[in-house]
């Protein structure tokens, strides 16, 4: 029986010649990532083992995004936990202060990531670097703790869903807007503990940015990991940013699939979720009138350099409307660095937003962007769960750049074409 691209990757690297779905194997990993929030708990875990050390200092990413700067003493306590774990173990890339950014735009930035790799996280939003032809994906912090320790993870071998995409989208149609449009198809469950595979011409016409969206959000769909084949242009992003080796899988003809879906790409339009749920999918031109409070342009999901031009062309010589506040959050220093070498700082600032150093803080409701009660804002984060960004009594509209710089613009709900 063929194998899927996810199950090649498997196999490889549980060093066997095939795998199949729902099989448990023991996997060798070649990255193991943490946060400020999760990796106390596995530092914690790792204390309780009888265990000398990490299995491998170059194999370990430690990256303060979520509450940094700190924003209080339980924070700062996080941080300095992970600090002195870092510095004891000596780990090449933990990244803090003055270095760090939101770890799913980090890593890959860093060349951390590449084609071919088992990566686990200590965060559900793993799943981004399948953009790269990786597979990656979240896990609890007690796993995360053992995969320090041994350089090795359980898995259960998960089948496929096939997504072909076809065709070309439309100018302010990106990689945010058709995985809204798939979790709106198939619902958060519909890929439950399945690997998310996309495949088919019309990912030429998507920039790596888009990729790195929708394979990030593959978990909003209840995916165990998204992945995409590795063409001319993941190739040469990896070329770009990393110096490591990397392998390429190809999925067999006869592969086996749960479902497949087929998308064409130039018939999507701007598409908007609505609360409580990334499954809540409504077009632009569904929307009807809702006012605004808030607008979050940022994320592991959408504060990549493309994101911050897309809304930047929008809201240049505009000014926010009254009563709104704009948060844009660039995803890494880099991108901050080169944003405003382009002026799209000045560009955001002159039209009445704030820049932020890069932080996750608004998404989860931590701080830099919390609701009040009955307050509505547009982000461009991934969830938009009861209470995820503040007051049990606000509301999260989850939207690509576009659609949230034209809503910020217009002091409402709004598409790009407005």
């Amino acid at each position: 029986m063929g194998m899927t691209m996810t199950q090649k990757i498997l196999a490889a690297h549980a060093g066997l010649q095939e795998v199949h779905a729902g099989q448990l194997i023991e996997a060798d990993l070649d990255l193991v990532l943490g946060n400020d929030i999760t990796s106390p708990v596995a530092i914690h875990e790792m204390d309780k083992m009888n265990t000398e050390g990490v299995f491998h200092k170059d194999k370990i990413a430690l990256v303060m995004d979520h509450f940094v700067p700190n924003k209080d003493i339980k924070s700062a306590q996080h941080c300095k936990c992970v600090r002195e774990f870092a510095c004891k173990h000596e780990i090449t890339n933990y990244f803090d202060v003055g270095e760090m950014g939101i770890e799913h735009a980090l890593l890959p930035e860093k060349g951390l990531t590449v084609a071919g790799d088992v990566i686990i996280g200590a965060d559900s939003h793993t799943c981004t670097y399948g953009a790269l032809g990786a597979f990656s994906t979240g896990v609890g912090s007690t796993d995360m703790a053992a995969g320090m320790a041994t350089g090795k993870a359980w898995f259960k071998v998960p089948s496929a869903i096939k997504f072909n995409l076809i065709g070309k989208p439309s100018k302010y149609v990106s990689g945010k807007d058709v995985i809204l449009h798939i979790i709106g198809m198939i619902g958060v469950d519909g890929a439950l503990y399945k690997s998310m595979e996309f495949v088919g011409e019309g990912i030429a016409s998507l920039s790596m940015d888009d990729r790195f969206t929708i394979a990030n959000m593959a978990i909003e769909a209840g995916g165990k990991n998204g992945i995409f084949p590795v063409d001319d242009l993941a190739r040469a992003y990896m070329k770009e940013h990393s110096k490591r080796e990397y392998v390429v899988y190809e999925a067999d003809a006869d592969a086996r699939y749960d479902a497949e879906y087929t998308i064409d790409l130039s018939t999507l339009k701007s598409t908007v979720a609505f609360p409580h749920l990334p499954e809540n999918a409504r077009t632009i031109d569904e929307v009807g009138d809702i006012p605004i409070d808030q607008v979050v342009i940022g994320s592991c999901t959408n504060g990549r350099l493309e994101d911050l031009r897309t809304a930047a062309e929008l809201m240049r010589g505009r000014h926010v409307a009254k009563g709104v506040r704009c948060i844009i959050i660039p995803a890494t220093q880099r991108i901050y660095l080169d944003a405003m070498e382009e002026g799209l700082i000045r560009d955001f600032i002159e039209a009445g937003a704030i820049v932020s150093t890069p932080t996750c803080g608004p998404c989860l409701g931590g701080y830099m962007g919390v609701m009040a009660e009955g307050e509505r804002c547009v982000s461009t984060t991934n969830r938009n769960f009861v209470g995820r960004m503040g007051h049990v009594d606000s509301e999260i509209y989850l939207a690509s750049p576009a659609v949230a710089a034209a809503s910020a613009i217009a002091g409402k709900l709004a598409g790009p074409e407005c």
